[in-house]
């Protein structure tokens, strides 16, 4: 299984309201390097570090493809560029942003492919990636250290605010 985190916290004079930017982004992703399988509910979290900043929304795509790893990140780079993402200081808030999490479980070391570091280096210390995560493979196992996504999830800190949410129809 392959899954993209997706999240933001900005909202885009072209695109619309942070959800409209992560719904119309999906349908991007959804293309002929990838197809979207499903998607995750959808969840809003404080920013991590901590900050004033506006909270953010986040989910977590599971796709199919058949192209190598570091191309579809190479996509995912190119669709957060046609949204407006511009990558400023480490954990900045964002029109954007898209992380391959987890690709068929493969380990990639960090250096190893152009920065491509499979799994992701940080989702074990982040809710709003583990929680969606858990809701589309609760039997997930993380492919290093070899834990459950329930163990890590137990074992986030406790100060990390992240809820799943409903949105509201359009009438």
């Amino acid at each position: 299984m392959i899954f993209i985190g997706i999240g933001g916290n900005l909202p885009s004079k072209i695109f619309g309201t942070t959800p409209e930017v992560l719904h119309k982004a999906i349908h991007v992703i959804d293309s002929n390097i990838c197809r979207v399988v499903r998607c995750s509910p959808w969840y809003k979290s404080a920013p991590v570090p901590l900050t004033n900043e506006p909270d953010y929304l986040n989910a977590v795509v599971e796709v199919s493809t058949n192209c190598p790893a570091n191309e579809l990140l190479s996509h995912l780079h190119e669709v957060e560029k046609k949204f407006g993402r511009v990558r400023s200081a480490a954990n900045a808030s964002r029109i954007i942003d898209l992380d391959l999490i987890s690709y068929c479980d493969h380990v990639i070391e960090p250096k190893e492919e152009n920065g491509l570091c499979l799994p992701h280096p940080r989702l074990c210390e982040r809710a709003f990636v583990l929680l969606p995560l858990f809701d589309l493979a609760p039997n997930w196992v993380h492919p290093v250290n070899n834990k459950s996504i329930l163990t890590l999830i137990n074992g986030l800190p406790k100060n990390q605010q992240c809820e799943r949410i409903k949105f509201k129809r359009k009438q």
